[in-house]
């Protein structure tokens, strides 16, 4: 299942509070890329927030890999999961109706 995962700050997190955690939230990152869990990562172009796409075989266990990262376990972020699934508006095209 695919998830999309976007990222919130936590209110009054300060710079200074997510320093000390940056290296070991992107070393964890890449062992999730790298394990086909986070399949793209971006950020915004409008604030300094991620947006995950992630493989996963269901919401819970989404929520369970994010909470794997040093950002959320030290309270800084959390992520709101939304489940996507495939357009079906295609099939209005092929459709004999």
């Amino acid at each position: 299942m695919k998830i999309l995962a976007i990222e919130r700050d936590v209110e009054d997190a300060t710079n200074a509070q997510f320093e000390p955690h940056l290296k070991a939230e992107s070393a964890r990152a890449w062992e999730l890329y790298q394990s086909g869990i986070i399949r793209e990562m971006y950020f915004r172009c409008d604030r300094e927030e991620a947006i995950l796409i992630l493989e996963c075989p269901s919401e819970s266990e989404a929520e369970r890999v994010l909470q794997t990262l040093p950002l959320v376990k030290a309270g800084l972020i959390n992520f709101e999961i939304i489940p996507l699934t495939a357009y079906p508006g295609f099939a209005r095209l092929f459709s004999s109706t």
